[in-house]
């Protein structure tokens, strides 16, 4: 079957996805104003075949998650989606079948979160397929969360469950491990789709902006994110391992197998919201969270101290990790 050429790929499959200002991607540029009194946020991030998902994962997950991690960064600001903009490098042999799949995946996902696209650029590929996002969001000026701004004797918390993705990850690469076995069918689906489909918690994102202090997006395991947001400013963390929030299927994958203890907490890919909160506004967070139905676990209370973060088993021992994180030039 013949391919499209570049012009007649973006007027089937991408222009009808275009949003204001992008003038049904018919020209190099989009416009975008923001509300009155507004900032816009910017985040860009980039997934590649064979290192973020697998070459075989369905056209639609992957353009869905694609768009997913770049929202969950948004979200971790505080902000509010506004559009984004798509670069697609094709390898060699893609397909117009696997194109349109994308492209339906891609469509379906920028309608659920409000964000749609405004423009890119389509490309040919000198090795494997790599999908790179810009998001742009918004929020009331000044009013951004960083990640770098908690303070001593903060709480701090986080959204969701953790270690699902990395359990759907290890069950993919390992579908016949014993743990694995040990679990129902629904929840091997539950961990699979985890990992599949990030879910970025844009719902909480202005309930974070009114009371959080810092915050980022977990995409790189906890504890190493977690390094991440407290390193150089003086300060700690203990966190009991029970404290972690888990899913009924990852709770019974550890109870398998405790050594999942480190997968869960290093693996990655939870595109959960990780921030610090002053104990006089926790609760209101965790009432304005509930109306969400996101459920946020505080973890621990951040106080002074150098080093990384402590994570204590059940015995109350420091936990050693072989790698505290995903990292792409280990």
């Amino acid at each position: 079957m013949s391919r499209s050429g570049e012009d007649a790929l973006i007027a089937r499959y991408f222009a009808p996805l275009a949003g204001e200002g992008a003038d049904g991607l018919r020209d190099d540029a989009a416009t975008l104003t923001p509300s009155p009194g507004h900032d816009l946020v910017l985040t860009a991030d980039a997934v590649v075949a064979g290192v973020h998902y697998f070459p075989d994962d369905p056209p639609g997950s992957i353009a869905r998650k694609a768009l997913g991690v770049n929202l969950s960064d948004l979200a971790a600001k505080g902000a509010a989606p506004r559009g984004f903009l798509l670069t697609l490098a094709l390898p060699d042999d893609w397909t117009e079948d696997w194109l349109a799949g994308f492209a339906a995946g891609l469509g379906t996902a920028a309608a659920a979160f409000g964000c749609p696209l405004l423009g890119g650029d389509t490309v040919r590929a000198a090795g494997p397929a790599l999908i790179g996002v810009t998001a742009i969001g918004e929020l009331p000026a000044g009013s951004i969360l960083r990640r770098k701004a908690a303070r001593e004797g903060d709480l701090l918390c986080v959204s969701g469950t953790i270690g699902d993705a990395a359990l759907g990850l290890a069950l993919r690469l390992n579908p016949d491990a014993p743990w694995a076995a040990a679990l129902a069918g629904e929840e091997r689906a539950f961990l699979a789709d985890r990992y599949l489909h990030p879910r970025p918690r844009l719902a909480l994102a202005p309930h974070l902006r009114g009371h959080a202090r810092a915050a980022m997006d977990v995409s790189d395991g906890l504890a190493g994110d977690l390094a991440k947001m407290l390193d150089g400013l003086g300060l700690t963390v203990r966190v009991d391992e029970e404290n972690v929030p888990l899913s009924p299927a990852a709770r019974h994958a550890v109870a398998s197998d405790p050594s999942l203890v480190e997968t869960v907490l290093t693996g990655g890919d939870d595109y959960e919201l990780l921030f610090a909160v002053a104990p006089d506004a926790i609760d209101g967070l965790r009432e304005q969270a509930s109306a969400t139905g996101v459920p946020i676990t505080v973890l621990g209370r951040i106080e002074r101290g150098e080093g990384p973060p402590v994570f204590l088993d059940r015995a109350g021992r420091p936990t050693v990790f072989a790698n505290r994180s995903f990292a792409h030039f280990r």
